[in-house]
């Protein structure tokens, strides 16, 4: 009973730790006066007011920046999850030559900063194939995801080879073994991917910035970035300006996250293999 009480000590105020910044961060934004000080924490509540959410919505187009996002993040977690799973079941399941030359360089390009590629990439996509101010300039970069791939393949690795040897004597092909057999066996890594996927491009506001200039087609994290650098700090209250673009940006991810949560469960992998 006292390790219990000790364990479930300790994790309590690690959540707790964990959780005040976005506590804070919520509290700022709705604050009408700043208050950095230890009290500012628990504020008042003639203190508290949704005028820096209004400032941002009059600002800014939140449903067309939100749409835009979507849109984005959208594209990019298709392209992310469909070649991840297809080249993680090729690297981990099927045999073929220079596999394992392919999956080294597949780590490599975890290694090389998307930053030093930037430029490169924006000649290529802007004057080489005229994307520029398109939704698929922005999603054409992020489309396929190493790292995706990396956590199919080690999740395909771990299902029982005796598995994918009954299904193709019972005649199934390659994609069938793919979509009956190990899809729904690797339900957790399609969890991770979308939830590590869509915080990249959610939060991204570079590259989209600099593939258009049109207000109409950026998506939401731009739209704020230019709001907290440029207008926020002219607004009577900069602080709780800029914590509630934060807000506004954090949390589709956060719940995404909170739906998700209680599907990270491990699989019985072997579950179909007799003994």
């Amino acid at each position: 009973m006292r390790s219990k009480v000790v364990t479930y000590s300790v994790l309590t105020l690690g959540a707790l730790a964990f959780l005040f910044p976005f506590y804070y961060m919520v509290v700022g934004s709705l604050q009408t006066s700043p208050d950095p000080s230890i009290a500012g924490a628990f504020p008042h509540p003639s203190n508290l007011t949704l005028e820096n959410y209004t400032a941002i919505d009059g600002r800014i187009n939140l449903l067309k920046g939100l749409v835009n996002s979507g849109i984005f993040t959208g594209g990019v977690i298709l392209g992310t999850i469909v070649f991840g799973v297809l080249a993680g079941y090729a690297l981990a399941v099927l045999t073929w030559r220079g596999r394992s030359a392919t999956f080294a360089l597949v780590l490599l390009v975890q290694v090389v900063p998307f930053q030093l590629l930037m430029i490169p990439l924006y000649v290529m996509i802007a004057r080489d194939y005229g994307l520029s101010d398109s939704y698929l300039g922005m999603i054409l970069p992020f489309f396929i995801n190493s790292t995706a791939v990396v956590i199919f393949r080690q999740y395909f690795l771990q299902l029982p080879k005796e598995l994918f040897d009954a299904a193709r004597i019972d005649g199934a092909g390659e994609f069938r073994l793919l979509w009956s057999v190990a899809l729904p066996l690797v339900r957790p890594a399609l969890l991770t991917a979308v939830l590590l996927t869509f915080i990249g491009p959610w939060n991204e506001f570079l590259w989209p910035f600099l593939i258009t200039k049109d207000a109409t087609m950026q998506p939401l994290a731009v739209s704020l970035a230019n709001f907290i650098s440029n207008i926020a700090a002219s607004s009577t209250n900069p602080f709780g300006a800029m914590m509630a673009g934060a807000v506004v940006l954090a949390a589709p991810a956060v719940a995404l996250f909170l739906i998700f949560q209680r599907y990270f469960t491990s699989n019985d992998l072997g579950s179909g293999v007799k003994g």
